[in-house]
């Protein structure tokens, strides 16, 4: 009998050890603050964008096109949430592809952002990108098992080809240069591309799709809304993909809206994990 309440014991400590390692990310392009929106403007619509992130409560959340307002925005609006990451044209200035991080869960022990450019420590364009596009990755720990993860959120050109590919392959190239222990890695974004083109296709060749792996999906598959309530969601081009030692339990997009509003143009993607 003793050995038997014993064993149940041990049965519950590894449930709860395998429970700990659970996490929640989120990818959310914000659409950056432009008056030309209207009544989708953010002022409309960042107190609804903000409850509905700090309902899923994700413990890493990256963003994409947040204006220096919006990042304070958020900041004010998500309490236990800190924040890294520069802007595309320096310092704290123009749209940021930021992380925020649940600081109850989990810490930052690095963190950086580069241009997706020849020059990635600069300020700077190249190829045939539209403007200024950078990556802001920080390594995470999970404060409740001491775990860690490499975490890359970027947002890729909308017009150029040639530099999303090499964006994505500066990124690639960053993650084999810091990844040194060989930690878990997820690369997470906005890509402007969908799933059948070469970036992702290239990339899949060393990460995997969350979508694809996930145990449960919910939602549609269509990411980008352009704020058109009554028409189909079809484009897919926002992405949380994960290395290998990564088991996708959730995936979902998030089509919430109120009064026929959307939060943003694009819908956000929640993802949950184990670490293997």
């Amino acid at each position: 009998m003793k050995r038997a309440i014993v064993l149940f014991f041990v049965f519950l400590m590894g449930y709860n050890d395998v429970k700990s390692q659970e996490v929640r990310v989120m990818t959310y392009n914000l659409r950056l603050d432009i008056a030309s929106d209207n009544e989708n403007a953010w002022p409309h619509r960042k107190r609804f964008l903000s409850s509905q992130i700090l309902f899923l409560e994700p413990d890493i959340l990256g963003v994409q096109e947040a204006r220096p307002n919006q990042v304070a925005d958020l900041k004010e609006a998500l309490p236990y949430y800190k924040f890294i990451g520069k802007g595309r044209d320096g310092e704290q200035k123009g749209e940021h592809s930021g992380i925020y991080y649940n600081s109850k869960k989990v810490s930052v022990a690095q963190e950086h952002t580069f241009w997706l450019s020849t020059t990635p420590d600069q300020v700077s364009t190249d190829w045939d990108a539209a403007y200024p596009r950078v990556c802001t990755f920080g390594l995470f720990t999970l404060k409740e098992n001491n775990k860690k993860i490499w975490v890359f959120n970027t947002h890729l050109d909308h017009i150029g080809e040639v530099a999303r590919k090499e964006g994505m392959k500066l990124i690639l190239a960053k993650i084999k240069a810091v990844n040194t222990k060989n930690y878990p890695v997820l690369i997470m974004g906005d890509f402007n591309v969908e799933p059948d083109s070469e970036l992702v296709t290239s990339l899949k060749l060393q990460f995997l799709d969350s979508r694809n792996q996930a145990k449960y999906v919910f939602g549609p598959e269509g990411t980008f809304n352009g704020f058109k309530y009554n028409e189909p969601v079809t484009q897919r081009i926002d992405y949380i993909m994960v290395s290998n030692q990564i088991e996708v339990e959730k995936y979902a997009v998030l089509s919430s809206a109120i009064n026929l509003k959307f939060p943003s143009d694009h819908f956000p993607v929640f993802v949950q994990f184990n670490l293997k």
